[in-house]
């Protein structure tokens, strides 16, 4: 009978056991989600908007646009009479005349101004990247724009840094993990060269969890002394021995606390402590990128890496652009310089890539700071080694 009912009670525990870790993982991942949905809403509404503005405007042909046509005609009509004299003469002429023409007169707000474009422009103005090729004209949309990007780009920050985060934590591991295999692959090639007994293999496991970071248990640090084994244990030292380790037994024990079992009978308690737990992820967002600590060369290759996979994906719909205008464009683009100089024939691919500029813009994010810590080191360093030379020294 006893049996039985512990068996009700495990399979009556195991779903919600499940349950539990479903929700603490919807929990850990919803500020994430949160951010990157408010950002595509964002963006959404911000397309909305200037397409129905800016899309709208009619288009008023001026006294100034039928001049520019006149003037046009005329210098093209005397070329035309004799064309190797006034050659020079005529590109001064359309050169000056160009300059005073606006690009207003030859497009069509609706063409350019499509939601898919709006999108792309909006993903421009809070990503700080402006390309300059699409601009609102009305002076509406120049006070929306203006207002946009004030709350915009504080959102579009908060992300990058929430991301980062994760970032951070990937990178990180990733780099303890190749650090943890290669001094596994180290210890290793030194037993094989170098006859080892079992206090050496306790010694040079201490030293490489000691260079990882990871804790020692007492039963490996005593046994890696040399001393432990060979002389007699008090037992004064044995009864404190024996309340080390259960204490070390009791903490690797998955402790059930007591409350979890009051908020099991009571959901206010649980509902609150979910809650709690949910402020303490907002609270973290950006530690994790302040703790990151891997080689700049390291980065720089990740970038490099980075804007070459887009390099050799973006020419297939982009057909001006090569590899290496590509390279440009997406570096001139992740560092948010923006020149503008090259422009995309369909914006709205790129815009469905957007996922790629806001790792990207991460990625670069997190190469800039890692490169200004060690700046502020080597900053350090000189001052530091300037004051000690500038120091008189003591007789």
């Amino acid at each position: 009978r006893k049996r039985k009912t512990e068996l009700r009670m495990a399979s009556t525990s195991q779903p919600l056991r499940g349950k539990r870790a479903c929700q603490k993982i919807f929990w850990a991942v919803f500020p994430h989600a949160c951010f990157i949905l408010s950002l595509v809403i964002y963006a959404f509404l911000g397309a909305l908007m200037f397409s129905h503005i800016e899309g709208n405007r009619k288009v008023n042909l001026s006294e100034e646009y039928r001049k520019f046509l006149q003037n046009l005609w005329y210098i093209s009509r005397n070329l035309s009479d004799n064309m190797t004299e006034n050659e020079e003469i005529f590109k001064e002429k359309i050169h000056a005349l160009l300059s005073a023409a606006e690009r207003d007169w030859f497009v069509n707000p609706k063409d350019i101004w499509t939601f898919f474009g709006s999108l792309f422009f909006c993903c421009t103005v809070f990503t700080t990247v402006g390309y300059g090729n699409t601009y609102p004209v009305t002076r509406i949309g120049k006070y929306l724009c203006m207002l946009y990007a004030l709350f915009g780009i504080p959102l579009m920050f908060l992300v990058l840094t929430d991301m980062g985060d994760i970032l951070a934590t990937v990178l990180s591991k990733s780099y303890n993990e190749f650090r943890k295999l290669q001094s596994k692959i180290l210890t290793s090639k030194l037993c094989s060269v170098f006859v080892c007994n079992k206090g050496d293999e306790l010694k040079s496991r201490a030293q490489s969890k000691a260079i990882i970071n990871e804790p020692l248990t007492i039963m490996e640090v005593l046994k890696s002394q040399p001393g432990v084994k060979r002389k007699p244990i008090k037992y004064r030292n044995a009864e404190i021995f024996e309340m080390l380790i259960a204490r070390e037994n009791e903490d690797k024990k998955p402790s059930r606390n007591k409350s979890i079992e009051r908020w099991s009978s009571c959901p206010e308690l649980a509902r609150g402590k979910t809650m709690s737990r949910v402020i303490e992820n907002f609270d973290k967002i950006g530690k994790q990128l302040e703790k990151l600590d891997v080689p700049i060369v390291l980065m720089v290759l990740v970038i490099f890496v980075y804007i070459s996979c887009a390099a050799a994906i973006l020419p297939n719909w982009e057909t001006r652009l090569d590899f290496q205008e590509a390279f440009y464009f997406c570096f001139i683009t992740l560092t948010t310089i923006g020149f503008g100089d090259t422009q995309l024939e369909h914006p709205k691919f790129f815009l469905f890539f957007s996922l790629y500029i806001i790792i990207g813009m991460e990625i670069v994010f997190i190469a800039f700071k890692l490169g200004q810590d060690r700046l502020i080191g080597l900053y350090k360093k000189v001052i530091s080694f300037c004051g000690e030379k500038k120091m008189p020294s003591k007789k």
